[in-house]
């Protein structure tokens, strides 16, 4: 379905893709799993063809992404990092205008707007205006204007961002529901959780480059269930990890630690093992 290969991305002196391959099949959901700074947004970007990449290829189905490839561009909903909607436009002018550029005639666009309102429960703030909105309420009205017209694949770039528990649950849902509707998926996010709960595969990329992928439950099960964090004055925080919890319960009672810390090992237990950041 998207197939990246041997892409990098430099910025004068800075690299802020290195060299990074990734194969997405169609209908998965893959979460790319960093820091901020990381690199994600840049590789969405060159995914959408906003940036080129100096080095390596991006095709979609085996067409080549380019900002001339038309066809391509339209098998592409994308839910940007910050805000694209219009704040002088109402929610559904918003909605129209970005039908309009995709040429979907009235009498389809009309009902698909309705139909996308309802399903994202946004029917009541159709003729407000977008900058009115709470952050969650705005952030389903971006997911509706990247779904307007059908798109085969969704490029989410930290979609829950700044937003409340409860309507990042809800947008969960959402995305949960596309995925089952078939369509592919492909979001950054430094939430753990968030990553932990929707995606079938994470790629962990830190400065650029890709160094552990695979699906979520597998990468903790290979490498054990609970961490406990030991807290020493003079050496700082000090991890280690264990397949059963009688053995990290053992391990925590006979720590010499300032504080002992026993959970459930995450995937951001994971990241920081091999790159010694923290994820968020």
């Amino acid at each position: 379905m998207i197939d990246i290969s041997s892409v990098t991305k430099k910025y004068g002196k800075k690299t802020a893709v290195d060299n990074l391959s990734i194969h997405i099949e169609k209908n998965s959901f893959v979460g790319l799993l960093g820091p901020n700074g990381a690199g994600k947004t840049t590789l969405m970007k060159m995914i959408s063809a906003l940036l080129k990449p100096t080095q390596g290829s991006i095709h979609i189905d085996g067409s080549p992404v380019s900002r001339d490839n038309n066809p391509v561009k339209a098998m592409l909903g994308v839910v940007p990092q910050y805000s694209n909607l219009e704040k002088e436009m109402t929610v559904n002018e918003d909605l129209v205008f970005a039908a309009k550029l995709f040429r979907i005639p009235k009498v389809i666009y009309r009902e698909r707007i309705d139909d996308l309102l309802e399903a994202l429960e946004l029917k009541e703030a159709k003729h407000q205006l977008s900058s009115t909105l709470s952050g969650g309420m705005q952030r389903k009205v971006m997911i509706a204007k990247a779904l307007i017209h059908k798109p085969k694949i969704m490029l989410l770039d930290e979609p829950t961002v700044g937003i409340d528990m409860a309507t990042r649950v809800r947008i969960w849902d959402i995305l949960k529901d596309m995925q089952s509707a078939g369509m592919t998926l492909l979001m950054t996010t430094h939430y753990i959780e968030e990553a932990e709960t929707l995606c079938d595969r994470v790629c962990f990329i830190d400065e650029g480059k890709l160094f552990l992928d695979g699906h979520p439950k597998s990468l903790i099960e290979d490498f054990g269930h609970f961490t406990v964090e030991e807290y020493f004055p003079k050496q700082g925080s000090m991890f280690s990890y264990f397949f059963s919890r009688e053995e990290a319960v053992q391990y925590s009672r006979a720590s010499t630690a300032e504080s002992v810390l026993l959970r459930e090992l995450t995937l951001g237990d994971i990241f920081y093992h091999y790159t010694k950041r923290k994820v968020n």
